[in-house]
């Protein structure tokens, strides 16, 4: 699902200097194999590593600080206040879902007229050969694209939606705990730091849970005709996907959040998937990398289905034998559990 890992090093990393080795006949690109671990529970704790995960992800321009600079803004200019989400109106819940789908419709809509309309960056750091499939039954409309959207656009953001009024009305109403930057600052940052591992580890399990073969036939294997994905894929799921995989916004019933954090969490499960399935592993200005997308993480996991269910953010796939590293041992590994699983 959504993986934000990214180095500082690698973000100014001139792309004329990788190496031909890297370099495959099955992948356009990938980095260097096998992948390394970059989660921050990698044991033993290495106090300067995290250090450096912080800055890098918290103290720089990265994705997640754009985050929630954006989260910042729809909680003062575009989504409605708590004190209109007291009672449920039509007016305030045509906003929130014309506000999300103008978020979804420019991120994934803007990052593949940037890739694969006007070809900016050529297939510099692009991890498949192929481009967006086209003329084949295999999609609704028999494209790739088209497919994508309506399923992005209609169930994605209807759910979307629908999960973030409920949450924005028990707010309101004082069922789900609401806190102030004023009163609760710590806790305040420490939540925007958590929130994206929570994620992770609800979209591990949820994953697993999706790929037992009862459901993956009748619900993920809508989202896994994208091989080859793009920024349109991210988003595109079975309504019971979109349902499962958005149910991760329910932390916000339980535990004390802002609005502010709502909102950064719906980027992060929402627009975010755009900017993890983009098919490029990286945005270059100047043959310099300068904002992380996707991760050949989770393209090896839509190459090859029964492994790397999570992100690098949490460990679980390493844990629990689900890793695939890049190397031949690791697709073999994961083929034969594929047969196991459906015989």
């Amino acid at each position: 699902m959504t993986d934000a890992i990214s180095t500082l090093n690698k973000a100014i990393e001139p792309i004329q200097g990788e190496r031909m080795e890297e370099m495959s006949r099955e992948w356009n690109y990938h980095p260097k194999l096998p992948l390394h671990n970059p989660s921050i529970f990698r044991w033993p704790p290495d106090p300067a590593f995290l250090a450096r995960w912080l800055a890098r992800n918290w103290l720089t321009l990265s994705e997640r600080v754009m985050m929630t600079l954006l989260a910042i803004a729809l909680w003062f200019f575009f989504y409605p206040s708590l004190e209109t989400a007291r009672t449920f109106a039509f007016g305030w819940i045509l906003q929130v879902w014309v506000v999300n789908f103008a978020m979804i419709f420019a991120m994934a809509g803007g990052l593949h007229w940037y890739f694969y309309m006007r070809k900016r960056q050529g297939k510099k750091l692009k991890f498949e050969h192929r481009d967006q499939g086209k003329d084949n039954k295999l999609w609704d409309f028999n494209d790739q694209v088209k497919d994508n959207m309506f399923w992005s656009l209609g169930s994605g953001v209807l759910q979307l939606t629908g999960f973030q009024v409920v949450t924005m009305w028990l707010m309101a109403n004082g069922y789900a705990p609401v806190i102030t930057f004023a009163e609760h600052p710590v806790w305040f940052v420490l939540w925007l730091i958590i929130l994206p591992m929570w994620s992770a580890l609800h979209f591990y399990w949820v994953h697993r849970l999706l790929h037992q073969p009862f459901l993956y036939k009748r619900v993920h294997s809508l989202h896994h005709r994208n091989v080859n994905i793009g920024p349109w894929s991210g988003f595109s799921m079975h309504p019971v996907e979109h349902f499962l995989y958005l149910s991760t916004l329910c932390i916000h019933w339980i535990v004390p959040s802002h609005p502010i954090h709502l909102y950064f969490h719906i980027v992060f499960q929402g627009p975010g998937a755009a900017m993890t399935h983009t098919g490029y592993e990286d945005l270059l200005i100047k043959d310099k990398r300068r904002l992380a997308l996707g991760t050949f993480y989770h393209q090896l996991h839509h190459r090859y289905y029964e492994c790397n269910y999570g992100n690098q953010e949490m460990p679980w796939d390493r844990w629990f034998g689900t890793f695939h590293d890049g190397s031949p041992e690791a697709t073999a590994e994961t083929r034969a559990r594929k047969k196991r699983m459906f015989g």
